[in-house]
């Protein structure tokens, strides 16, 4: 498969008899940055149903880990399709549900021994956090951040506060949430190293000593809920100072810290877990995206002691099905395999090329992420960091005409999470796109 290679006008006479009946028939609620319309993937590449071959760096919204179609992934579904495809977690039992545990609390970021909830998605792990929070400190206010996103059904909802639209309508939403500010350092700080951190130390000590003196009592609040990497709210990074602060204030209240590793897990950051470069240590982590690269799996892991909720207190039919666990093992098998090393080093490598282009580049705010979750920032004004999406967009439209795929996130973000098998070469190629198209 020749990658990029744009054979048609885009998009091509298929693709858009397709885009026809999707207007016809598909909820408008959908998120469609530009006319793809996928038949086949293998790797970082992906082919349109015109011919049409396209160098992937969106991965399924950083899904797809190990690339698409692995063949030791596929192998994996097919002998466990052919085996046994379901038979309910909730009240059976089957191996898959263990194996899969025992892999992950290996690579646990808090001490063992752990326990695991199964779910579908992200949203249904973060859904599973906030039940267990509340359950076992049997208390009932949470605290999270403004900019982020924690997914779409209403108890995740309540948290994610990335954009105005998500939340539109659909008040009341979950009672005892309060949003706090996150440490943005390229949006809310204009100073230096020492400046930056007095920030982002100043962001996580609101709580304490404002929200908890004015509002909030402490006692009564079962959780903080951050994400390491905000995905939706920019790709912003949070200071280690800022996170370890976090979790010194969740130990002097008894407060349970979760981490959302929903987009920023299962080694896109070089590391299993985003939170690992901090050496902060959560009690809850919320799992899903590149775990079973593609198949529909989330994961809540606690330290054991937490998920101490007893039979029928929370479940899922579908959760942990055993073709998606078998997907997970797999994708286990490849990222301690190399893939995880591969991210760490061609992530590296992408990040120190694109550090020089604020400098090239006006409309090039800032070059930021970890491993392979990267952000470029498209920016009216470097000085006054002042963003700009329709520039984003129109970057991204370009792109997708040139055969490479991404997407934006945050205000005027250009989100870069290829595969973590991808090669330096197919790197190479991105940046050079991506580069052309910002030039223009």
């Amino acid at each position: 498969m020749s990658v990029p290679n744009i054979v048609t006008p885009l998009p091509g006479p298929e693709a858009r008899r397709i885009l026809a009946e999707d207007a016809r028939y598909i909820s408008p609620s959908y998120t469609r940055s530009y006319p793809l319309v996928v038949k086949r993937g293998r790797g970082a590449a992906v082919e349109d149903v015109d011919g049409n071959t396209f160098l992937d760096f969106s991965s399924g919204i950083a899904v797809t880990s190990t690339g698409h179609c692995h063949p030791h992934v596929v192998a994996a579904i097919q002998r466990q399709a052919a085996e046994l495809i379901h038979m309910s977690g909730t009240d059976f039992y089957y191996e898959q549900m263990t194996l899969v545990a025992k892999r992950l609390s290996a690579v646990a970021p808090m001490p063992g021994p752990h326990k695991f909830y199964y779910g579908n998605s992200g949203a249904e792990a973060v859904e599973c956090a906030l039940k267990l929070a509340r359950y076992h400190t049997r208390r009932q206010h949470i605290v999270a951040f403004l900019g982020a996103f924690h997914g779409r059904t209403m108890g995740a909802l309540s948290l994610t506060a990335s954009r105005p639209q998500q939340r539109r309508r659909f008040s009341p939403l979950l009672p005892g949430v309060t949003h706090v500010p996150y440490p943005n350092l390229y949006r809310g700080c204009l100073g230096g190293p020492e400046e930056q951190e007095a920030f982002a130390l100043g962001c996580a000590r609101f709580i304490e000593e404002r929200l908890f003196t004015s509002t909030l009592a402490p006692e009564e609040v079962a959780a903080i809920v951050v994400e390491p990497i905000q995905g939706e709210g920019g790709y912003a990074v949070a200071p280690t100072g800022f996170l370890q602060e976090i979790r010194r204030i969740c130990d002097r209240h008894g407060i349970l810290l979760v981490v959302d590793e929903v987009q920023s897990g299962a080694g896109r950051t070089g590391k299993w877990w985003a939170i690992e470069h901090t050496g902060v240590e959560p009690d809850i982590v919320t799992i899903a995206k590149g775990i079973a690269s593609g198949m529909p799996l989330g994961i809540c892991m606690s330290r054991a002691e937490i998920m101490d909720w007893q039979p029928g207190s929370h479940a899922s039919t579908f959760g942990g099905n055993p073709v998606c666990l078998a997907a997970a093992l797999a994708t286990i098998d490849v990222l301690e395999g190399g893939a995880i090393q591969n991210a760490a080093e061609t992530g590296e490598y992408m990040v120190r090329r694109m550090k020089a282009w604020p400098e090239k580049y006006p409309r090039v705010g800032d070059v930021r992420g970890r491993g392979l979750m990267i952000g470029v920032e498209i920016v009216k004004d470097q000085r006054l960091r002042t963003p700009d999406g329709a520039t984003r967009d129109a970057v991204i439209q370009k792109m997708f005409e040139r055969g490479v795929l991404c997407l934006g996130a945050g205000e005027s973000t250009i989100r870069l999470t290829p595969p973590l098998i991808v090669s330096m070469e197919e790197a190479d190629t991105a940046m050079d796109t991506l580069e052309e198209c910002v030039r223009e």
